[in-house]
Formats: structure tokens, sequence, C-alpha cells
């Protein structure tokens, strides 16, 4: 549950202290009625241990009754609206050929610095290995999509710089939005 859904947690912690419960995903299917969930639609869910596992039902507000005696949590939450109001990021091929343009431009350092982070982080580049020489750190990165190996040399942008680093980084990842 995330606070996107505005979930509300109750949980019976007599029953259920200090215990960790893998969570399904809301199955966007009313329990009791069977009808599809709706995006912004309000559904309850609740959490009941079946043969010792876990098991969520979710249920549109309408056929709500409460939870049952057995449930060891429930909580309110809104169906979300879909992709809509989600920014669309830049492809990722898009991405890689900047990280590759970006190494023939040394006043760029930074940025390609910033970004090779940023695709570590979305798994798109993968760290090989680190290795260190006079000038400092230099990364070894595999693109698996590409079957290519590329070296980034780490850096410490200027405090000063951050913010226009941060800016380009938003406009580069979500068009400006």
């Amino acid at each position: 549950m995330n606070e996107t859904h505005n979930a509300i947690f109750f949980c019976q912690l007599a029953v259920v202290m200090f215990v960790d419960f893998e969570v399904t995903h809301c199955s966007r299917q009313c329990a009791a009625s069977g009808r599809t969930l709706a995006p912004g639609e309000t559904y309850f869910s609740t959490l009941q241990l079946e043969a010792g596992k876990p098991v969520r039902r979710d249920c549109c507000a309408e056929e709500w009754r409460g939870a049952p005696n057995d449930a060891i949590a429930w909580w309110k939450s809104v169906v979300p609206r879909g992709d809509a109001s989600k920014p669309k990021l830049a492809p990722q091929d898009v991405l890689l050929n900047l990280f590759v343009e970006l190494a023939e431009q040394p006043d760029e350092a930074d940025f390609r610095y910033v970004l090779g982070l940023l695709l570590i982080r979305r798994r798109i580049l993968k760290l090989d290995e680190t290795r260190r020489d006079a000038a400092g750190e230099m990364m070894v990165l595999e693109c698996p999509r590409r079957n290519e190996t590329y070296e980034l040399r780490a850096t410490t942008p200027d405090p000063m710089q951050t913010e226009q680093l941060q800016q380009r980084m938003i406009e580069l990842l979500y068009g400006g939005d």
C-alpha cells in the first residue's frame, strides 16, 4: 500500500504482532459482486489468514459491510486513475544515445555522470567494475540491451551547479513538464 492510494490501515495487533506479510496489489475486482473496480472508485481491502497465508480481498464501497471478524487488517483506498496523471519518461534509447554522445564533450562530464547514475538506477546500465587511476575513479558500465561497455568518470559536481543539473535532468526525463 502506498500513499497515493490514501490507504487507512487498521491492524489487530494482538493477533499479528511483528509479523511481516507480503500483500498483493489491488485485484481491481470486487470480491463481493465480481465486477471490475473503476478508476477513481473507493474500495476496501481486507487481509485474512487462510492456511497460514495472507489473502487479500478487495470490495467496492457499495458492497462493503465491514471487515470480517477473522480479518487481521483492513483499509480503504481509491483505485488509481491510470497512467494519464503519470509523467512519461524519455525512452531508454534516447537516454542511452545522449549518454554516448556526452562522452565526447568534456564540459558535460558532471551531467553525464548524473545521467550514468540514473541509467544504473533504472537498470539500463549495470556497474561491471570500478577502477582508480591518477585522475580518480572510473566506472565500467555494461549495457546488456546493446551488448556494449562504457566508461564513466566519477565527478563531484559543483554545489552551485546542482540545481542547474537537476533542472536539465527533469527536462530530459519529462520533457520539461
